[in-house]
């Protein structure tokens, strides 16, 4: 076995995927996940439209691949992204158009593609990375760890909210109207986890869906100032929403007063809610039907210098990680992190002082992340600290859990 694989090997050569290979990255996006000209045609693509599409993707990002010669076998994109964690905007790498040709599988082709793809973020400066997993366990073994949750719902019409009074109105807007980007960047910017969209990923989150088709209701209050909006489709009786997202809660009662002003027209509202904030609790009906599921994974790409950045909340004492890394060598020992008297972050490795939490890669992204708590983790054997050691990583680790909405 190990002679096969070297014999395949030996034919290949890894190398950045230049622009002028744009139609064999997107061939080979193709054949992985089984898009078909109907899904194409379905999503309101023209013919040769993807590829033209893709093509900007393609100049801003880095593209690697394993050749056979000039066919390209196996690839995988990063994309370059900005995220808010914690209030504080960190440059993250978007790990995506991961994919190889059958007949290469097995030969630790992605092995090798990820590892220099965790090269080139860290020398991007990018300490973070996410993606959407099609195989959590695959993604697990590579260091990356669950951070969000995709709630779907369906209400039934006599389940909507009765009407309440705001001070606002809302307005229809086409969904790349000025109001609807502005107030989604100023939700964005006030919101852990989500993506600072530029106009790369404006286009990612659209990329498999018929904007043609779809509308944005943007509450406006009686200032004028737009808080929330809705986007949103209606088809054979069913309300389809994409995303709301609102600053305060007069925004999310006046977007559901316009929901339910549908009532006459739809049978049921289907949703997106990517946030741990079961509507059930929110509504007069508490018997609706809500789904919960794993959504995008992330993972520390520089655990370093992550940390450095890192916006702990009143940390005052010394803590050390002893870290553990399946792919990042320089992943792999100990941080301390030392506190001045002036309240500054050091960090070193070589020696541990204060309190010591042994951790692997995934669970520390999932616990700075705030997707799971200390406490929890520590319950179900992800980390070893004291219990004191516990108690401190709960004080200092904002308790906000992470809103993303975005596909790439």
């Amino acid at each position: 076995m190990m002679d096969k694989d070297n014999n395949i090997r030996q034919q290949l050569h890894i190398k950045s995927v230049p622009v002028a290979d744009v139609d064999q990255f997107n061939d080979l996006l193709r054949y992985v996940f089984q898009v078909t000209n109907q899904d194409l045609l379905e999503s309101g693509y023209e013919e040769g439209e993807l590829v033209r599409a893709k093509q900007p993707i393609l100049e801003k990002s880095d593209v690697i691949g394993w050749y056979n010669q000039t066919q390209l076998v196996s690839q995988l994109a990063i994309y370059p992204c900005e995220v808010n964690i914690h209030g504080k905007v960190f440059k993250m790498a978007g790990l995506t158009g991961v994919g190889t040709y059958p007949e290469y599988a097995g030969h630790g082709l992605m092995h090798d593609l990820v590892k220099v793809g965790l090269e080139k973020m860290r020398d991007n400066q990018q300490w973070i990375s996410y993606l959407y997993p099609y195989s959590i366990p695959f993604y697990r073994k590579k260091g990356w760890e669950i951070m969000s949750d995709h709630l779907t719902f369906d209400l039934r019409d006599t389940q909507l909210p009765k009407p309440v009074p705001v001070t606002g109105h809302v307005a229809r807007k086409e969904i790349d109207d000025f109001d609807v980007l502005d107030t989604y960047d100023r939700f964005a910017h006030q919101t852990h986890g989500a993506m600072i969209r530029d106009q790369l990923a404006w286009d990612e989150y659209w990329r498999w869906e018929n904007e043609e088709e779809r509308t944005a209701a943007v509450y406006y209050d009686e200032n004028q100032v737009a808080t929330g909006y809705v986007i949103y489709w209606i088809a054979e009786e069913v309300f389809h929403l994409k995303e709301m997202i609102y600053l305060n809660q007069e925004a999310r009662v006046g977007l559901w007063n316009f929901i339910s002003a549908h009532y006459s027209m739809v049978e049921h509202v289907k949703g997106h809610i990517y946030k741990d904030e079961p509507i059930a609790f929110l509504m007069d009906a508490g018997d609706i039907k809500e789904t919960i599921e794993p959504y995008y994974m992330a993972r520390i790409v520089d655990v370093k210098d992550f940390l450095k950045a890192y916006p702990f909340e009143n940390i005052t004492e010394d803590i050390s990680f002893e870290v553990t890394d399946p792919m990042a060598a320089w992943n792999n020992g100990l941080f301390h992190i030392h506190v001045n008297r002036d309240g500054k972050l050091s960090i070193n490795q070589t020696s541990a002082n204060g309190y010591v939490v042994k951790v692997d890669i995934q669970t520390l992204t999932a616990m700075l992340m705030s997707y799971r708590r200390p406490s929890y983790l520590a319950s179900i054997e992800r980390l070893q600290a004291s219990k004191n050691a516990i108690k401190y990583l709960e004080n200092i680790i904002p308790i906000e859990t992470p809103y993303f909405s975005d596909y790439f």
